[in-house]
């Protein structure tokens, strides 16, 4: 079964191109992964310092190894100082019939 989710958080003041250069990065190793269906960075119209990342994978093994591959931790490590919550906020999303 596909497992998709909406990955979100705030960058904060002052540090928009760091986070920026991180996901620009990120996004294009994920989206080599066996399994990756989508992954695609939004900001708010309202606030383009409000990160969206809608994540899409063939299932949920391909997801925990998104979750536990080598370069995910080094990734949340650098976020971390960078944004204005203590992590990303993940919402699980079921599609509609």
């Amino acid at each position: 079964m596909k497992k998709t989710l909406l990955a979100e958080f705030t960058a904060c003041e002052g540090a928009e191109d760091a986070v920026a250069h991180l996901l620009r990065e990120y996004t294009r190793t994920v989206r080599k992964e066996v399994g990756n269906l989508s992954f695609e960075v939004y900001t708010k119209a309202s606030n383009s310092r409000a990160y969206l990342i809608f994540e899409a994978y063939q299932d949920e093994a391909a997801f925990q190894r998104h979750l536990t591959a080598p370069y995910a931790d080094p990734f949340n490590t650098a976020l971390a100082p960078l944004i204005e919550e203590t992590a990303s906020r993940l919402t699980f999303l079921d599609a509609e019939s």
